[in-house]
This record gives C-alpha cells, sequence and structure tokens, in this order.
C-alpha cells in the first residue's frame, strides 16, 4: 500500500483544487445541517408543547383545528362535573375553558402583525403548569400576558412587548401586564388575556376548546366516554400529545420541501466535486502508470485516491460544522403557531459526518475507476 503521507502531499501540490474539494463538500454537508436542525427543531417543538396528562376536548368535526372549534359556554362546568379524575390542586380542579383565536396587532414600528391570542382563566395555569410567568403579573381586563418568544415572532424587538407597553387589536389598546415562559413548546409564543376580553372583542359566544389536566391514575378513557355520552354537547376528546402530532403531520410538506431544497443543491456540489476529482486524477494517469511499473498495484492507487477524496471532505465537513455552529445553532424561526431554536444536536452531527464520509467514499470511486481502467503501456504514454 502507497504510505498516507503520498496522499496527504497530492493534496498539498494543488491548494486551488484542494480548496475546491474541501469547499464543495462544506457546502453539501452545511446544507444538511441546516436541513436537519430545521426539521429536528419544527417536530421537537410541536411534540413537547403537549402534555401526556392533557386531554383537549374539541367541537365534533374540528379536530384538526382548535381555531375553528365551537364548545358552548356552559360545557366547561358541565365537564368539571362529569369527567372523573380531574386532577386538583388547592381544591381547584384542572379545567380551563380557552379561546384560540389567530389575528392581527398593531404594535409601535410595526402594525398588522399575525398574533396567536388565547383567552384563559386562572385555571389554565393549573392546566398548564409548564406556564411560568417571568416579569409581571396575571393580565387584568384590558391586559396581556405575552409569551417571552411572542416578540420574536412577530418580528419587533422584545422591548416592545415588555410590562407597560400598549398593543392595539380589534381597535382597543392592550398594555402589556406581564411576560411568561413555557420552555420547548408553542405557547411561548402566544398571547395571553382574559378570557371574557378576547370574547368581547372579536364577538364570539363560544369557547374554542375545554383543556383537562386528569390525575395520575386516571385514563384518557374518562373524558373520552364523557364526550360519547353527552351527545348534547357535541365533543370529541382529543390526547394533547395526539392533537399537536396530527399538527406536525400537518406541516410535514413544508419539512419535505426543506429537504428537497438542501438535496437539490447538495446534488449540484456533489456533481461539481465529482468534475473536480476526475480532473484531478486524469492529470496524473501517467504517474499512477509509472506506480504500477514499479510494482504498485491499482487497488494499492485505488486506496490512497480513496485517502485522498477522504481528507479533503473531512477538511470541508470540518469547516462546515464550524460554520453550523456559528451561523445556525440557537437561531429562532418563526412559523405559523410558533417559533423553534435550530439546534445541532448529536443525531445532526452525525449525519452531517456520514455525509462527509460518504462524498468522500463515494465520490471517488467512479473517477478513480476509470483513470485507473487504461492499460499500463497505454496510461505510459499518456500525456
Amino acid at each position: 500500500m502507497l504510505p498516507f503521507a503520498y496522499a496527504v502531499r497530492n493534496l498539498l501540490r494543488d491548494p486551488a483544487r484542494l480548496l475546491q474539494k474541501a469547499g464543495g463538500a462544506a457546502l453539501v454537508v452545511f446544507l444538511l445541517f441546516a436541513a436537519a436542525s430545521f426539521n429536528r427543531g419544527m417536530d421537537g417543538l410541536l411534540r413537547a408543547s403537549g402534555s401526556a396528562r392533557n386531554v383537549i376536548l374539541l367541537g365534533a368535526g374540528s379536530e384538526e383545528s382548535v381555531e375553528r372549534s365551537e364548545v358552548r359556554v356552559d360545557a366547561e362546568a358541565q365537564i368539571t362535573a362529569g369527567v372523573r379524575g380531574i386532577a386538583t390542586r388547592a381544591g381547584l380542579p384542572a379545567v380551563s375553558g380557552e379561546v384560540h383565536y389567530m389575528g392581527l396587532v398593531d404594535l409601535p414600528g410595526k402594525s398588522g402583525a399575525r398574533a396567536l391570542l388565547r383567552g384563559i382563566v386562572p385555571a389554565a395555569f393549573e392546566v398548564h403548569r409548564e406556564v411560568r410567568i417571568l416579569d409581571g403579573g396575571y393580565p387584568r381586563p384590558g391586559e396581556v400576558l405575552v409569551g417571552r418568544l411572542a416578540a420574536h415572532t412577530l418580528g419587533v424587538p422584545e422591548a416592545s412587548l415588555r410590562p407597560g407597553a400598549e398593543l392595539r387589536f380589534e381597535g382597543a389598546t392592550l398594555v402589556v401586564s406581564g411576560v411568561f415562559e413555557a420552555p420547548g413548546t408553542v405557547m411561548e409564543s402566544e398571547i395571553w388575556m382574559e378570557r371574557s376580553d378576547l370574547m368581547t372583542l372579536i364577538r364570539r359566544d363560544a369557547l374554542s376548546c375545554v383543556v383537562i389536566r386528569l390525575d395520575e391514575e386516571a385514563s384518557f378513557k374518562n373524558a373520552d366516554l364523557f364526550a360519547k355520552q353527552r351527545l348534547d354537547l357535541e365533543l370529541v376528546a382529543i390526547r394533547e400529545t395526539d392533537y399537536y402530532a396530527k399538527l406536525s403531520r400537518f406541516y410535514e410538506p413544508i419539512r419535505a420541501m426543506t429537504w428537497l431544497t438542501a438535496a437539490l443543491v447538495a446534488a449540484g456540489a456533489v456533481f461539481g466535486g465529482v468534475n473536480v476529482l476526475y480532473a484531478a486524477f486524469s492529470s496524473r494517469i501517467r504517474e499512477f502508470a509509472t506506480l504500477q511499473a514499479i510494482g504498485y498495484s491499482r487497488l494499492a492507487l485505488l486506496a490512497s485516491l480513496v485517502q485522498e477524496a477522504l481528507v479533503s471532505t473531512l477538511l470541508g465537513t470540518l469547516a462546515a460544522a464550524a460554520l453550523a455552529i456559528a451561523c445556525l445553532e440557537g437561531i429562532r424561526v418563526p412559523f405559523a403557531i410558533g417559533t423553534f431554536q435550530l439546534a445541532l444536536a448529536p443525531p445532526v452531527l452525525l449525519l452531517g459526518l456520514g455525509a462527509g464520509l460518504a462524498l468522500g467514499l463515494f465520490g471517488a470511486l467512479p473517477p478513480a475507476i476509470r483513470c485507473l481502467a487504461a492499460p499500463l503501456p497505454v496510461a505510459l504514454r499518456s500525456q
């Protein structure tokens, strides 16, 4: 076998060509990092937003969208009395009748920003126990409580949604009462307000849903049986985790387009890289023939050429990883119902490393085999 130093020296003989090889590999791997972190971030946010102990009761036929659902206001009290196993704390049942509404709000410096508003009652904090107020307090009439990522989702500076700031919605001026967090959920991008205020402003007389939290011993069947027995309420029960899993599937086409775009650009880079390798190898056919004449086998030459390609693509992979950490890690990406962060998790890094290895191995084989296929006498006479 040829020494590894031979492959390294050949790479350094032409720095410009080495830069081309490493740059093509870096582009491919960086696109994979971006696509993988985007898809993982969106899917992870939606799947983490639901609690395994929460059940959403929606209007029948509106299982796909809580915003389109309508539930009678008196259903909240009947659910509280009729569903067995609802969790309680300090004597307060964990039942939250909510109104969800996608609307336009006006902020200083920006008008017509699309926001998801949620009308709540204090029991909402018993159901959504991951929610914690960071600054300020619970919204009183004429006030709103904003998620800590709401400003990013709306495209305004965080100062625009600090306690005491004002926004306009449906002709009313509302004051920000506080900021809350709900780590890893879509709720951090929402605006919460008193349910009665929201229903008045949007002229609505029905709830969107009733969310309940079951205690540790209760089963989802309790809520499901209640919904099926009370036909007059026209309800359907769905686990909160299942609801957000359906939302995740709804956004699958967007994630698929991300992969497709990355694949198309990467394909162009791969074909360009193969052409660069072919040009590099074909200019050394006489050198390969000379090495065969002094005793090295075609297999040894093939292994050396693959080593060259692997070194250059792994250099590109390292450059792509450094660029991804600098440009992608922690970037917040808003979409229709929330904001998620890009993160280079171990599976994403392994995908990039695997892609770099595959590029070096399989990208070098076609040009290397073609350049080594010529008979020895013909190769020795080549220019």
